[in-house]
């Protein structure tokens, strides 16, 4: 984990950062998570697994809701989802901003949503897939 990133502390659901909140039970998530947490941020990231019964979460918040869909907290409280989320997140990360400046564009969003919602009707396949690859690991 580099310098920026640290882990929510349960008195502060909200914070300074921006709060990326995942599901760290699902393989898919898992790896690409440990991929944007191995880099440096260009602001500080917080990085919250939804997917343990104690994480920290706002009143508003609903752990099921948060589960099914890939969430980002901004500093202000702002809650962000699906492809917005993405395209936060991919701004703050060197190596990524390219994608999330193309993402900004004039309907780019709007389309990388829809794509993201076709994944999500194959996301369980593509878990259940991963976890048997994960079983298979010596």
């Amino acid at each position: 984990m580099s310098k920026a990133s640290t882990p929510v502390k349960p008195e502060a659901p909200n914070c300074d950062a921006l709060t990326v909140m995942f599901d760290g039970a699902c393989p898919l998530c898992r790896r690409e998570v440990s991929l944007y947490r191995s880099m440096r941020p260009l602001q500080p990231l917080r990085w919250l697994d939804v997917s343990i019964e104690t994480s920290p979460l706002a009143k508003a918040e609903d752990r099921s809701r948060l589960l099914s869909r890939f969430h980002v907290r901004r500093a202000n409280g702002e809650l962000l989802s699906g492809a917005q989320a993405f395209v936060a997140l991919w701004l703050l990360l060197p190596g990524w901003r390219w994608l999330g400046r193309a993402a900004s564009l004039p309907g780019a969003t709007a389309f990388l949503e829809l794509l993201y919602l076709g994944f999500l009707r194959i996301r369980p396949r593509l878990q259940k897939l991963a976890r048997g690859l994960e079983s298979r690991k010596p």
